[in-house]
């Protein structure tokens, strides 16, 4: 059986020791003197690049020099040392892992609570160091079960003040589980937070999955890397297991006998070391058997490519910037995300997945680090286009995310084909911001095809059109006198207001927005307002369609006929005056008239002697005339029985 070499899905650089080194090498390239605040990673042939280029490892902030740029690296440091930087006024670049910043911010806010923080870890390890600077001393470290029920006992045994557990990102994940598992489930005074990062889980899962179908492993990282340690720790319990820093020390290892041989890296290992590490096994296996053949492989690894070339690839890893890629050539390949994807919501992640194959250009060689630069979104570009070009011939409908406003209109992003919509086909009115549809998913049509140059022109306004017409058409279908609709209010006239029933309008007269008076449709209603409306007549010719709001339950008449009868002395309100009398408001929407004879017991010569507008008085309902609605009511009839009362009272 020829030796099979495979690389763990996940393994090699954790987002953030990426960020950390990224950040150092764009301060060396800006020309200013740099200082890194300990390794700013576990792997000295980075460190050595870093210190060739002109940076410094310093152990202490006293050693900065005036004017340099102290790094912090994605371990983190405490707050002292924070203080420490300021009180110097060195320029500071934080490049702490955003996972540790998180559990920076848990045991501050735990500390303030009162609470004793507990923390999974190697007490030596600078991120458990820095965890302890944000504590105020208020917590203790314990690296295993034994230890930890060692401080929960010594120090809070019973829970009965706040506990909070954290772990360091790179604990171990299977010693984490074993800790928790005698802690109390439903103590409220108990806070655990998960806090082993999602890079640091999934490196040690695929590395226990691999180890545990390998006959032999080898983990590649730095001798003092605290996360390449616990994957030497999980994989030697499976198989033998090896742990080196570079491909040089292959050459010390006894690989007789194995037949499945693995490869895992610390998230402290570039890539190129990986793949140095992967050609060099299969160059020293060769020499296990004549049957083995690796000279294709190797030939492979050294090929040359070529700017503007399409190659294939496999995704070897991912973070929020970029993709890895293997190329098959002593290059390590990176996509950035800005070649992956035109969806600036996306992350890599988002694209593409370890262990596929995708198709690239070539875009930057830099054969001096042996990096290249790779596009997936040109090559999809290219097939894309072709999709584009069927779409006109078949007047289909594509989906494409606004990229930007230009002069003249939008451009949209279908298939990776970058799409002009003219800003007379944005389906927005005329003078409207077009700014307000970027980054806005809109579906459009193919109106024109330029091959030569590989453009094309595009319109959501025919397709906003088409399915305006496909719904007019649908509402027509069905549309009957008496059906209840929910639209919004489009827009308002002086005579009425239009409403959205789904594409199609249809108008609420302003005699059918309310039971009272109004003098404008904007005192009942606004563009926006969701109405339920009911349809009163229809004309498909003149593509007319009636509405009407106002709702039988809530007529004014019926209310005051449910709930008063002649003989009833009522509270009213005068709300007009004329030379025969006065007009009171019984309830909302139901006036009833006072003649000029019915408001007092003598005669009146002028009713505005006697009421005003606005003023409140006690009335008597004399008659109630349902067909015409209208009402007659006495001040008069009031006056009358106080007098009869009396003479009653007087005899």
């Amino acid at each position: 059986m020829k030796p099979n070499i495979t690389v763990a899905k996940t393994a090699g650089f954790c987002f953030g020791v990426d960020r950390a080194v990224k950040l150092v090498y764009e301060a060396l390239e800006q020309g200013g003197k740099v200082a890194t605040l300990g390794p700013i990673i576990h792997n000295q042939d980075v460190v050595n690049d870093m210190l060739a280029k002109g940076a410094r490892i310093i152990d202490d902030v006293a050693e900065l020099l005036p004017g340099e740029t102290v790094v912090i690296r994605s371990h983190g440091v405490g707050r002292a040392v924070y203080e420490a930087i300021e009180q110097k006024g060195n320029p500071l670049i934080d490049a702490t892992c955003p996972f540790v910043s998180r559990i920076h911010k848990i045991v501050a806010e735990e500390t303030a609570k009162g609470a004793l923080v507990l923390i999974a870890g190697d007490a030596n390890h600078p991120e458990v160091q820095g965890i302890v600077g944000h504590c105020d001393e208020n917590c203790a470290v314990f690296r295993d079960e034994t230890e930890l029920n060692c401080c929960i006992y010594k120090k809070n045994p019973n829970f009965e003040k706040r506990v909070a557990i954290v772990a360091q990102t790179t604990y171990n994940i299977l010693l984490w589980e074993h800790c928790l598992k005698g802690l109390p489930k439903d103590n409220p005074n108990l806070r655990i937070y998960d806090t082993i990062c999602n890079a640091t889980a999934s490196r040690q899962s695929d590395a226990a999955a691999l180890s545990a179908e390998t006959d032999i492993m080898v983990v590649v990282g730095g001798r003092h890397s605290s996360n390449t340690v616990k994957l030497y720790d999980v994989c030697r319990a499976n198989c033998r297991t090896y742990h080196i820093e570079n491909a040089e020390e292959l050459f010390a290892l006894d690989f007789s006998g194995a037949d499945r041989l693995g490869i895992t890296a610390g998230a402290s290992t570039p890539a190129y070391i990986i793949k140095e590490v992967q050609t060099k096994m299969a160059d020293i296996l060769k020499n296990f058997g004549e049957d083995i053949d690796f000279e294709e492989a190797l030939d492979q690894s050294f090929k040359k490519i070529h700017t503007g070339e399409r190659v294939k690839g496999y995704i070897a890893g991912l973070n929020d910037a970029e993709a890895i890629v293997d190329v098959g050539t002593k290059h390590t390949g990176y996509i950035p995300l800005s070649e992956l994807t035109d969806d600036p919501s996306k992350k890599p992640a988002d694209v593409v997945s370890v262990g596929d194959e995708v198709d690239l250009v070539v875009i930057k060689i830099n054969d001096a680090e042996g990096i290249v630069t790779l596009s997936k979104k040109r090559v999809d570009e290219l097939i894309g286009f072709e999709t584009i070009k069927t779409a006109k011939e078949e007047d289909a409908v594509l989906s494409g995310i606004v990229q930007s406003v230009v002069k003249g209109g939008l451009v949209v992003s279908c298939d990776g084909v970058r799409v002009f919509v003219p800003a007379s086909q944005s389906g927005l009115g005329r003078d409207a911001d077009l700014s307000v549809l970027v980054k806005q998913t809109v579906n459009l049509k193919v109106i024109e095809v330029n091959e030569q140059r590989r453009r094309a022109v595009g319109s959501i306004k025919a397709v906003m059109r088409a399915e305006k017409d496909a719904a007019k058409t649908k509402f027509w279908e069905t549309a009957e006198v008496g059906a209840v609709y929910q639209g919004a209010v489009k827009s308002i006239t002086s005579y009425g207001a239009f409403v959205d029933l789904g594409g199609i309008d249809g108008m609420v007269h302003i005699s059918e927005l309310s039971w009272s008076r109004i003098k404008h449709p904007s005192e009942v209603v606004k563009v926006g307002d969701v109405l339920e409306v009911y349809i009163k007549a229809l004309d498909p010719e003149a593509n007319r369609i009636s509405l009407g709001y106002k709702k039988s339950e809530d007529n004014p008449w019926e209310k005051f006929l449910a709930n008063y009868n002649i003989g009833d002395v009522v509270d009213a309100t005068i709300v007009s005056l004329t030379q025969f009398g006065a007009f009171a408001q019984i309830i909302e929407g139901v006036d009833g008239l006072i003649h000029i004879s019915q408001i007092a017991n003598q005669r009146v010569d002028n009713v505005k002697d006697i009421l005003s507008v606005g003023q409140q008085v006690q009335v008597k309902i004399i008659d109630i005339e349902e067909d015409k609605k209208r009402i007659s009511i006495s001040m008069r009839a009031l006056l009358e029985d106080a007098a009869d009362d009396a003479e009653e009272d007087a005899e």
